[in-house]
């Protein structure tokens, strides 16, 4: 397969601000002078530790590990070659690109693939639409409020009736078989390879970027015996339990929103109801009920780090939207925000409000809003008679271990009166039952541990702190009886596995110097002057940690380029990369570009000043080696009067 020509990757980057592209999947905040940061979006973290600095084009996260550029994001969040994700990038600025040898561009491949007949299916079905045999389709939409231009916004299409008219018309461009059966687009049964999606109104699921990935279909006539919605199956690219319908569209409004504020509807059209009266952030699951993996998603477009933000369940008043409240209460505590539930007067689902109260009543919807915790502990007490004490007691027992799953200690005795005082019990007796109820779920929790220690077991969900994509933690060398604090390279050699961090680095006055000035030089080295930056970077560092990083710097031929810091930390050796990660990250202490580039300077400065007063205690001592009245005498004194004239023109500058 012919390469891309390096010169063309390099464009491509220097042509991409990183945090655009992060900034489709993770909301990002100002984390100080030239950096952002967010939720990570390789492991589950209740407060941010991912940065991006958009300048160097660079990521890291302080909690796992993760980092690298704007290339290694897009391999690691879409599973895409590296040729692919530059190909992607390329068609995102418009940029042509050239192949070695003259060669032309190699035909697109796997999941690119899937993307590509995914978006040819979309073009498809939304020209049906128009057709004379779409009448019911056009028809369901009217009566249900939504006009062409809303169908047009959400992409809405129709599969017709044929067996294999989508199956032709994309073979016709192109796509085989067995990509469009990759794609969950066809099945194979008796009559051999046909469409999957027939005689249907269809819905493009789209990712958080905006490409379709997947459809879900709503059935139009009596004879169609498939159920009444039909979603892509599981695909390479489609996994439901990821997938939020809408989000693509809701994610610029969600960011912005004060507070930000999440709404969780349960189908397509409440979605699109939603969206036209005013409620920009709705967002339903697709075919699948609320869960752990939409959370993170959810929780990395918010950027859910404290409590200020709201998610809003709003559920069918019936027997399934009730136990849809209760599924989403078990995940209630992975979120950092505040959670609520709202139901309609009558049961009625967003569209259907909308449908027969106007936009006014839908965007309401917001202002009748209960706590979770107040909602789901409505429900498990209304079965029961509270005129009687035996109900009374019942409906305690029911709801003392709602009120115990509360973690934080200001919330859950004002929980305890709110269930006081709706069942008329005293709150003392509440709290008894509440505490009970605690100590049998934390029994029952560590039943279920085996009997395991602290020691022997990891946490799991929100907190558990594991790497992305499944990836253990990482952490630098152990601290420990073993060695003392010290010398990091010292540690890395006893630890030769574990990955050497900041926190690793002695707390010296020369560390802290070579740490200092290592950030500056790759944030702002090519700002700098070369001359001075190379002669910084070409004395040895008294920590070897940071030595090994010096030496990649050192090796830059060209440090005036955009991309050359990412360079050098990719090539600095293990186990010292995480480190040079960290550095190109840390916050850098200025209060803006022009202070944090003096400070580079003046770092800079200091290691050439140290390099000169290291340079003069050696030639102190070989003057006292040699005969004063020899040639090579007077030359160390020369060198010496030089190293003073050096070193007071530094400290004047």
């Amino acid at each position: 397969m012919p390469r891309i020509s390096q010169a063309d990757i390099d464009e491509v980057k220097a042509r991409t601000n990183i945090a655009d592209i992060v900034g489709e999947r993770v909301s990002l905040k100002s984390a100080g002078v030239g950096s952002m940061k967010g939720l990570c979006p390789f492991h589950d973290e209740k407060s941010p530790s991912f940065h991006v600095r958009p300048a160097v084009g660079f990521y890291h996260c302080f909690g796992c590990g993760a980092s690298g550029d704007v290339y290694s994001f897009l391999r690691e969040m879409d599973h895409l070659s590296f040729t692919e994700s530059v190909e992607r990038l390329a068609g995102r600025i418009g940029f042509a690109l050239h192949y070695e040898d003259g060669g032309a561009a190699p035909e697109t491949s796997g999941r690119s693939r899937l993307y590509a007949a995914n978006a040819a299916a979309g073009e498809f079905f939304r020209a049906q639409l128009l057709s004379a045999e779409a009448e019911s389709a056009r028809r369901f939409l009217g009566e249900r409020g939504f006009d062409a231009g809303a169908a047009a916004h959400f992409g809405v299409g129709y599969a017709p009736r044929g067996w294999e008219g989508m199956l032709k018309a994309l073979t016709a461009q192109g796509f085989s078989r067995d990509e469009l059966s990759a794609a969950g687009l066809v099945s194979t049964g008796q009559r051999g390879v046909y469409d999957r999606f027939r005689g249907r109104l269809v819905w493009p699921i789209r990712d958080v970027t905006g490409q379709t990935i997947g459809f879900g279909a709503r059935k139009l006539y009596d004879d169609d015996q498939g159920p009444k919605y039909l979603n892509t199956p599981e695909t390479p690219i489609y996994k439901k339990a990821q997938v939020l319908y809408g989000l693509d569209l809701a994610k610029r409004d969600i960011a912005r929103g004060d507070p930000r504020r999440v709404i969780v509807v349960e189908g397509y059209t409440d979605v699109m109801a939603c969206h036209l009266a005013g409620l920009t952030t709705a967002v339903a699951t697709c075919g699948t009920a609320f869960g752990a993996e939409h959370i993170k998603v959810l929780r990395r477009i918010m950027g859910d780090d404290d409590a200020h933000g709201e998610v809003v369940f709003t559920f069918d008043g019936d027997e399934a939207g009730q136990k849809a409240a209760l599924r989403a209460f078990a995940e209630d505590d992975r979120f950092t925000a505040q959670t609520f539930v709202a139901v309609a007067p009558d049961g009625l689902d967003p569209c259907d409000l909308r449908l027969q109260r106007g936009d006014a009543a839908v965007r309401a919807l917001m202002g009748a809003k209960v706590p979770m915790f107040e909602f789901v502990i409505d429900r498990k007490i209304e079965g029961y008679d509270l005129a009687t004490v035996e109900g009374r007691v019942g409906a305690l027992r029911a709801a003392a271990p709602i009120v115990a799953e509360i973690r934080d200690r200001l919330l859950r005795p004002e929980y305890e009166r709110v269930l006081a005082r709706r069942l008329g019990i005293d709150p003392t007796d509440v709290h008894a039952e509440v505490r009970a109820a605690a100590g049998r779920r934390d029994r029952g929790a560590r039943r279920d541990a085996g009997g395991r220690t602290e020691q022997g077991i990891r946490p799991s969900g929100a907190n558990a702190p594991t790497g992305g994509q499944g990836r253990p933690e990482v952490r630098g060398p152990r601290q420990d009886a073993s060695y003392p604090p010290g010398d990091a390279h010292e540690a890395a050699e006893t630890h030769a596995s574990a990955p050497v961090t900041l926190a690793a680095l002695p707390r010296t006055g020369d560390a802290l110097l070579e740490r200092d000035a290592l950030t500056g030089i790759l944030q702002y080295g090519h700002q700098l002057d070369q001359e001075l930056l190379h002669r910084a970077v070409a004395m040895p560092f008294q920590t070897s940690a940071l030595d090994a990083v010096r030496e990649s710097v050192a090796a830059m031929p060209d440090r005036t380029r955009v991309g050359w810091a990412t360079q050098a930390v990719d090539a600095v050796r293990e186990p010292y990369r995480p480190l040079a990660g960290e550095l190109l990250m840390r916050p850098f202490p200025a209060r803006d570009e022009e202070g944090a580039l003096a400070t580079a300077v003046d770092l800079v400065r200091r290691l050439v000043v140290r390099g000169l007063g290291r340079e003069k205690q050696e030639l102190l001592g070989a003057i006292q080696r040699v005969p004063p009245d020899s040639d090579g005498g007077r030359a160390l004194r020369v060198r010496l009067r030089d190293i003073d004239a050096e070193r007071q023109r530094f400290a004047e500058s």
